[in-house]
């Protein structure tokens, strides 16, 4: 049977995996399915790249990590912009199938939170948020033994010839990524001298921005259709999606920024 535009892309599953649970059913319910499905399926594409852009950098290969750099850079943006599409929906839309999710909650996403891991925002205390045995659990706790993407970038300066401490380079990978004064001078000679590299460096700071600008959109819409009652799941809502706000994956990139 001859290959079709349908057969590659298995539409016929893709486009049955939308169940609204709601009576009627509710008539926003659908986008609300179809939007999540989207971000899942970005955030599995956003993993799939930075899979690469670390093997890249371990290959020397700065050209190419730059370029799936830009690619992670604007699929966040379109990460970021779906969230336009979410407002359309009054709370009063949202409220009319939002008992119908039960126990389920966005703070369940196995892949945003494998993004964050693999970025560095990472900790022993995370991964136990899920129940012991779990296959989300022993993903994640592998997850902390594996380098993250500036556990990547700080290999690669080091290679390049740049002063990175060795107890860095070793360090405890379940560990948040690191603050340090050596680095910070290693990234000042980085600035200072190359722009090749600058370039890397600052597209890792666009990431983190992006991340943080998806944070601050989520929060803002979450607070717009619920306003501050408890989110679904039994989460804190807009409560606790605030402190995650503005708290960056690469704390030395930006701090190097005051020392110049």
């Amino acid at each position: 049977m001859a290959l079709t535009y349908g057969s590659y892309l298995k539409l016929d599953g893709l486009l049955a995996q939308q169940a609204p649970v709601s009576d009627g059913p509710e008539h926003d319910e659908m986008l609300f399915i179809i939007i999540h499905q989207v971000y899942e399926l970005w955030f599995k594409q956003l993993l799939h790249e930075l899979k690469e852009v670390q093997r890249l950098l371990a290959q020397d290969d700065l050209h190419s990590s730059l370029s799936r750099l830009k690619r992670m850079l604007t699929i966040l943006k379109t990460v970021v912009g779906q969230v336009d599409i979410l407002e359309t929906m009054t709370p009063l839309q949202f409220n009319s199938f939002r008992a119908r999710l039960d126990s389920s909650s966005g703070f369940q996403s196995m892949q945003f939170r494998e993004l964050e891991f693999r970025l560095g925002h990472r900790g022993r205390d995370l991964a136990a948020r899920y129940p012991e045995g779990s296959e989300e659990r022993t993903r994640l706790e592998a997850l902390l033994r594996e380098a993250s993407l500036y556990d990547s970038f700080l290999h690669f300066l080091a290679k390049r010839g740049y002063i990175i401490p060795g107890e860095l380079l070793k360090r405890d990978r379940a560990e948040p990524n690191p603050q340090s004064a050596e680095v910070r001078a290693a990234l000042a000679k980085v600035y200072q001298t190359s722009p090749e590299l600058t370039q890397l460096c600052e597209r890792l700071v666009d990431l983190d921005e992006g991340l943080q600008e998806w944070r601050y959109r989520h929060v803002k819409m979450v607070e717009r259709t619920i306003g501050m009652k408890q989110g679904t799941g039994g989460s804190a809502g807009v409560e606790y999606l605030k402190k995650t706000l503005f708290k960056s994956v690469f704390p030395d990139l930006w701090a190097v920024r005051s020392e110049f």
